[in-house]
């Protein structure tokens, strides 16, 4: 088992930043390839970013492209997701998941934390 717990959600302005992170336990954390998603009000869990087990790949949707950042810090257990430029379309509950061994662009991951908000006020 993998728990991940996520923080850093809250309520922002249009056009500024939060930083989320995910701190993991349970098992080896670099065995994990690592991914944030989101869900908003009446639409399904998508893909927002990911990144493989040692950092090297990372992989982002179209929407957030140049504003989002993903990161991990192994020694740490922890994965990062920092937000610029945040848009009032950003506002979701941003989750984050662990897959063993291979990052995938899609919501068939292993493990699930409890999710952090995220509002993004006009």
């Amino acid at each position: 088992q993998v728990q991940l717990v996520e923080s850093g959600g809250g309520l922002v302005q249009a056009g500024g930043s939060l930083s989320l992170s995910c701190a993991a336990s349970g098992r080896t954390f670099s065995n994990y390839a690592m991914g944030w998603f989101r869900q908003a009000p009446g639409k399904e869990r998508e893909f927002v970013a990911g990144i493989s087990r040692g950092g090297t790949n990372t992989y982002y949707a179209d929407s957030v492209k140049g504003r989002f950042t993903i990161s991990r810090d192994n020694p740490k257990n922890t994965v990062y997701l920092q937000m610029n430029s945040l848009e009032p379309e950003d506002t979701a509950v941003y989750y984050c998941a662990a897959r063993l061994w291979v990052l995938v662009v899609s919501t068939e991951y292993d493990y699930w934390g409890q999710g952090t908000q995220v509002t993004v006020s006009s």
